[in-house]
């Protein structure tokens, strides 16, 4: 099932891989709108932004639970937009 809003599950999910899988940075990197897709995200592909830059591995970690507030019900790419 697809949805254009991150659930509490797919926020954990993008989290945990994003805080520790470097080749799933990588891919979220080069192609975002398809790795959310794989998670059950639907976001359309005009709006990725054509710059895009993550958080560190440990700012994710080390922020996770705020990260996880301002992601939850969102649509589309915010964790661009989290520093």
């Amino acid at each position: 099932m697809s949805n254009t809003c991150f659930t509490p599950e797919v926020v954990d999910t993008l989290l945990d891989k994003l805080s520790s899988d470097d080749q799933f940075r990588e891919q979220f990197l080069g192609n975002p709108a398809l790795v959310l897709h794989t998670l059950g995200v639907d976001v359309d592909p005009a709006q990725v932004p054509s710059v895009r830059r993550l958080p560190s591995k440990e700012v994710l970690k080390a922020n996770r639970e705020a990260i996880k507030a301002k992601l939850s019900g969102q649509v589309g790419l915010i964790i661009f937009l989290v520093e």
